[in-house]
């Protein structure tokens, strides 16, 4: 048997991952439930028995974490990258197994959030302080939830009250003017039940652009952010297993940016003005769901997402993205261990933009089927959907997976299926740019893995290939550009393909008060046609977290390395952040907690010619009263 950390320049995160995953476990205190997951067949469903690649990150791990934001949290889970120019509060992007920051679902129990103008989830407005769960569905998602999960599927679980009263409230302060305040209250009297959750977030950050950027965008003052968030979620039990649900979450965000104007007369650059993105963006959904009998569920959900963004410095631009959404799905149980989930969904985008001439906007109605099953050790999955847009034409996508427990504990799994991504309102509709011809992208993608789980301990690996053709981007051929002289420098089109392929191993451990947690990614993305690998993909990325208790006080540490990475002509340099935390439980129910985040103050330079924050630390204080 050949040793992995034999290899040459193995990774040392991946050494750890081999060590740790062969040692025996210790013995639990109390043996934990296994996990439910709705993501991977869009129904409660025990997570051993789903085929596909997926993750949960729980409240728990939210709360401890030490990271900034929601997409700084994604980015240390095992086949993701992040995109962000600058600190907290920029735009970001993830990046699941090497797909574009559009190819990625993001949801809030169910509702696709995100503007239909860019094409992708602002994760900027989106506040750790709202989140209870969050799972991750690596792989072909579209056979499940249509356009665009071409990478895969986020989906946030919003807080849901259950028991008594339960006030928490969480205050904290750090390096760059930057502060957090945090109130939320849940419970469940008699048939309802209720959670809310107020937040504030502010900081004074650092310039985004480095000095001497390319483009010339470099302004001395800070590029800060300030977000307002707020969460309802209310449910009404009239009769047992028979629930209506009420879901508000709303959040304002102030960012700014260094940016460029050239207004008439001159049209000379300018780069001072004091550049703004203002976003507001806002998810209703109203539920209804109810067990009809032990063998029939149903679904159904109204649901309305916005986002309305107003930017620039002394000119400013708005773009007005509104979703509407309806679904409704039946889920049927038989033979103990087999399901078959039936559902429809309709949405429809409209934007209003300055740039557009008039609003635009696409249907969407979707069917789909799906079916997930026990027999003995083996599980299967199999899904069918078919998109009929409005715009974009018809799309029919599947997915086939299988499992087998060849011994206790571990299971080893293969899964396939076909994927495309939309193009988006500024793809198709911007006036100088936009193609109302572009065509979806479409992938095949195949994976294989293997995952092991005793008490105490979890390692898996897994293998993956997905082909994308057609896919969307800049053009610079002008003769495959509209007659019109505005596309005298381009247009947007279908350019290329792209092959992204790779592994990735993940494991855990747990010795009585101590845990230790890690990921290992390789990632080969590039464009099929040229063999340049794809921008902002680093080749590898390992992330390695340790957690130890010790009576009231819990000390933490977490390591993300991320390999170099192309981006505009230039290669970014490898990277290496190393965070630190520690909390005290004084009382008990109050927490003193501190961190230290790029505790050795690395220079970052997360995309070509942008900066990340130096060293910062944190000091708060939490409050979590249960059962009041």
């Amino acid at each position: 048997m050949i040793s992995f950390c034999s290899v040459p320049r193995a990774p040392l995160a991946a050494c750890g991952l081999a060590l740790f995953a062969a040692l025996p476990a210790a013995t639990l205190a109390q043996t934990t439930l296994p996990p439910v997951v709705v993501t991977g067949t869009r129904e409660p469903t025990p997570l051993a028995g789903i085929t596909g690649d997926l993750t949960v990150i729980d409240a728990d791990r939210i709360r401890a974490s030490t990271a900034d934001s929601v997409e700084d949290l994604l980015r240390r889970e095992a086949g993701l990258q992040v995109s962000r120019p600058g600190g907290p509060g920029q735009g970001a992007g993830v990046f699941i197994r090497g797909a574009s920051a559009s190819s990625t679902v993001v949801l809030i129990d169910g509702v696709r959030i995100g503007s239909a103008t860019l094409g992708q989830a602002e994760l900027e407005s989106l506040s750790l302080s709202q989140i209870e769960r969050i799972e991750v569905l690596r792989g072909p998602g579209s056979s499940l939830y249509g356009a665009d999960a071409l990478g895969g599927v986020v989906q946030i679980f919003a807080r849901r009250g259950a028991g008594g009263l339960r006030l928490m409230a969480n205050l904290a302060a750090g390096g760059n003017g930057s502060r957090q305040g945090e109130l939320a209250v849940s419970g469940a009297v008699s048939v309802l039940d209720y959670a809310a959750t107020l937040a504030h977030e502010k900081s004074a950050g650092v310039s985004a652009v480095r000095p001497g950027d390319l483009f010339g965008l470099y302004n001395p003052d800070r590029d800060g952010y300030a977000r307002n968030s707020g969460q309802l979620n209310l449910g009404i039990t009239p009769l047992a297993g028979h629930r209506i649900g009420l879901l508000v979450v709303n959040s304002r965000t102030n960012t700014q940016y260094d940016g460029s104007e050239y207004l008439a007369p001159t049209y000379a650059q300018n780069a001072t003005p004091d550049f703004r993105s203002h976003l507001d963006s806002k998810v209703t959904a109203l539920d209804y769901r109810g067990q009809i009998s032990p063998e029939w569920a149903t679904t159904v959900q109204v649901a309305h997402n916005e986002d309305d963004s107003l930017s620039g410095g002394t000119e400013l631009s708005r773009y007005l993205t509104r979703r509407d959404q309806l679904t409704w799905q039946n889920a049927l149980k038989f033979g103990g261990d087999q399901q078959v989930v039936m559902a429809y969904e309709g949405i429809r985008e409209k934007a209003h933009a300055d740039s557009y001439v008039a609003p635009v906007q696409r249907i969407n109605n979707a069917l789909l089927a799906g079916y997930s099953g026990g027999f003995g050790a083996h599980a299967l999955q199999a899904d069918l959907r078919h998109d009929n847009n409005s715009v974009y034409g018809a799309n029919t996508t599947g997915r086939f997976g299988w499992s087998l427990e060849v011994l206790p504990g571990l299971r080893v799994r293969a899964l396939a299926g076909t994927t495309f991504r939309a193009p988006s309102f500024n793809d198709l509709y911007y006036p100088g740019y936009g193609v109302d011809t572009v065509r979806a992208e479409r992938g095949r993608s195949v994976e294989a893995g293997l995952a092991w789980q005793s008490e105490g301990s979890e390692a898996s690996a897994t293998v993956y290939r997905n082909r994308v053709r057609n896919l969307i981007g800049y053009q610079a051929d002008r003769s495959f550009c509209p007659a019109d002289p505005a596309y005298n420098f381009g247009c947007a089109g279908n350019i290329s393909r792209a092959r992204l392929q790779g592994a990735t191993l993940t494991g855990s451990q747990r010795w009585a008060a101590f845990r230790l947690r890690g990921s290992v990614d390789f990632l080969d993305a590039k464009d099929a046609d040229t063999g340049q690998r794809l921008a902002r993909r680093a080749a590898h990325q390992e992330s390695l977290t340790a957690d130890y208790e010790l009576d009231a006080w819990t000390v933490g540490a977490t390591v993300l390395r991320v390999g170099a990475r192309p981006d505009g002509g230039a290669r970014l340099g490898s990277y290496a952040m190393l965070d630190l935390s520690t909390r005290w439980r004084f009382a008990p129910q109050w927490q003193l907690e501190a961190k230290l985040l790029n505790a050795t103050d690395r220079d970052v330079e997360p995309a070509r010619d942008y900066q990340g924050l130096g060293r910062q630390a944190w000091l708060g204080v939490r409050f979590d009263g249960k059962g009041l």
